[in-house]
């Protein structure tokens, strides 16, 4: 229990009470990330309902689009910005790294924020009601799920940090847990179009381990973040795209 309430705390803002978790529990909190996703998306899951059914369709797009920002208060976002800012800044890596460290924001930062923001209300505005209701919970679990297959495939690009600790173990229990929580909740609530949406954010996520180490040499918590954010986005896109 300890480790998922870790897990909760690590990836959003919902109140823990009096928890603190030790060194250990987060040690073994991304095993959990999938189960913290579900609970995230069954959360919203009435939210989502109403909004899809009572909102006008712009406005229930809108309203979705930026539900997921409640449980985190933008800081995957953030960790979004933070990427594109050090990746699209022509410089070498140690100076890439510097750049995501730093606490402002920068001209790519804020584009990806809008451009992310932008497409999700696209694709939400494109989907019927009751499908819009489903995506937007399954992308909300497809992008925590992203984050467990993300960490278990890289490596930490710091000698420090704050998301190091979950690197000191492959979390391959979660690894698991992720892809049955993914593909099987995407094939209850969409059929096979679901599923390989899940499959999908799978592959996005060994694909985005191989660029992060291309470009400097492994992770950090900022492309954690926005490995997370980019999930959630190509959940909706290919739920849309598929037949």
């Amino acid at each position: 229990m300890r480790p998922l309430l870790a897990a909760i705390g690590t990836l959003s803002v919902i109140p823990l009470g009096k928890f603190n978790p030790t060194e250990r529990d987060l040690e073994r909190a991304a095993n959990f990330f999938p189960v913290a996703g579900l609970l995230f998306a069954l959360i919203a899951f009435p939210f989502s309902c109403l909004a899809a059914q009572y909102f006008a369709p712009l406005a229930a797009a809108m309203a979705l689009a930026l539900l997921p920002e409640l449980f985190t208060k933008g800081f995957h976002l953030d960790g979004l910005a933070d990427t594109a800012d050090g990746f699209l800044s022509s410089r070498p890596r140690e100076r890439k790294l510097e750049i995501m460290r730093d606490s402002h924001i920068g001209t790519m930062g804020v584009l990806a924020i809008v451009m992310l923001l932008g497409f999700k209300f696209a694709l939400l505005a494109s989907m019927n009601r009751p499908a819009m209701a489903l995506a937007l919970p399954l992308a909300l679990l497809n992008g925590r799920c992203a984050v467990v297959w993300y960490i278990a495939v890289s490596s930490y690009a710091r000698k420090d940090g704050m998301g190091a600790i979950w690197f000191r173990r492959k979390p391959v229990a979660g690894w698991v847990l992720g892809f049955l929580l993914a593909c099987g909740s995407g094939f209850g609530c969409f059929g096979l179009p679901g599923a390989a949406a899940g499959a999908a954010v799978l592959i996005f996520a060994l694909a985005w381990s191989r660029i992060t180490r291309a470009v400097i040499g492994g992770a950090t918590g900022d492309t954690i973040g926005a490995c997370e954010e980019l999930a959630e986005l190509l959940t909706l896109a290919a739920l849309l795209a598929l037949p």
